[in-house]
């Protein structure tokens, strides 16, 4: 009876080491996946986001993952130039939101004004995001970025940035993005900027009759905004929207096998009452669907490529065009 016991208990005892090793085991390895935790109730690292950023080591020799727990975080974040391979891992994109509501009259600095804007502002190279959503909550109240990309190498996936005028500023020449599986609304001029980006499976919801688009790519760039099996949508009182407008004289913005809404009316583009911008400019489409699509009654000074030219536009040529071969490499592995 006693040896009977004694084996119960040594099997008691052999399934509770066992247990508490793997729990060990766990810990350890979450630890590893996620550098710092943020959690808004306490049950992390740090409470907000900026903190933990603050926290992170100045240019890093590996990856530092911040991993934000569901919540909404009311702050205004900057991932600093000294603040390279960082990630933000959202614990889901519905719940986990980073939020602020600044614009253009409130910061009231001058004509400058929309710059600081930003709910989120990247200036760390190589920056990756997933799971997570970014918005301005000011209203239709003029300028106001949700998201503003000053970096190159960044990566955003399954994303939601909300906003209106404004909502998304991809900024810094020679900068190259890449979107993917990302939804993105607006009124006015909502993605724009200077940066090469590629935007992938994604969905761009107009809420206004106005232009999705404000590229100012800067002249002699290989590739502007491409956008590659996007859907274009919009709020049922929106009839007359145009899929883009050049900011600067040598934008380009290019659909390629989008589904394109009603909405967006049968000329397409808009010269900003800019006749120069006609000459420089380049907008184009390619193998596109949708009643939003007429090729035929676009503006005489737009392109439908051929599938010779269409081929050109894949990851490796739209982010890898003028950069370095790790460029490339980066991208393919976060694809």
């Amino acid at each position: 009876m006693k040896s009977l016991k004694k084996i119960i208990y040594l099997a008691l005892l052999l399934f509770l080491t066992t247990h508490i090793q793997a729990q060990k085991k766990d810990e350890i390895i979450l630890k590893d996946e996620f550098n710092i935790v943020v959690d808004q109730k306490g049950n992390g690292d740090f409470k907000t986001i900026q903190e933990a950023i603050d926290a992170a080591k100045s240019y890093p020799s590996k990856r530092i993952t911040i991993f934000i727990k569901n919540g909404t975080y009311y702050e205004k974040v900057k991932v600093h130039a000294w603040n390279p391979l960082i990630s933000f891992i959202g614990e889901s994109r519905e719940k986990t939101i980073i939020t602020y509501d600044d614009y253009f009259n409130k910061i009231g600095i001058g004509r400058n004004s929309t710059f600081y804007t930003y709910t989120v502002l990247v200036e760390g190279n190589d920056f990756f995001c997933k799971n997570l959503t970014i918005q301005n909550t000011s209203g239709p109240v003029g300028q106001a970025v949700a998201l503003n990309v000053n970096a190159n190498r960044v990566m955003f996936t399954n994303c939601s940035f909300l906003g209106n005028q404004d909502t998304l500023y991809t900024s810094g020449e020679g900068t190259k993005n890449y979107f993917k599986d990302c939804y993105i609304e607006g009124t006015t001029d909502f993605i724009f900027g200077d940066a090469t980006v590629l935007f992938e499976n994604c969905e761009i919801h107009s809420k206004s009759d106005s232009f999705a688009t404000a590229a100012s790519t800067p002249k002699d760039t290989a590739y502007g905004y491409v956008f590659k099996n996007c859907k274009l949508t919009a709020d049922a009182n929106v009839t007359k929207a145009y899929l883009g407008r050049p900011w600067r004289p040598y934008a380009k913005t290019v659909y390629i096998n989008c589904e394109i809404g009603k909405h967006i009316l049968p000329e397409g583009w808009n010269n900003w009452s800019k006749p120069e911008a006609e000459l420089g400019s380049f907008y184009a489409e390619y193998n596109c669907i949708g009643e939003g699509y007429q090729p035929k009654n676009r503006v005489a000074w737009s392109h439908q490529l051929k599938a010779s030219e269409a081929k050109k536009y894949t990851i490796e040529n739209i982010l890898d065009s003028d950069t370095t071969a790790s460029t490339k490499q980066w991208y393919l592995k976060n694809n």
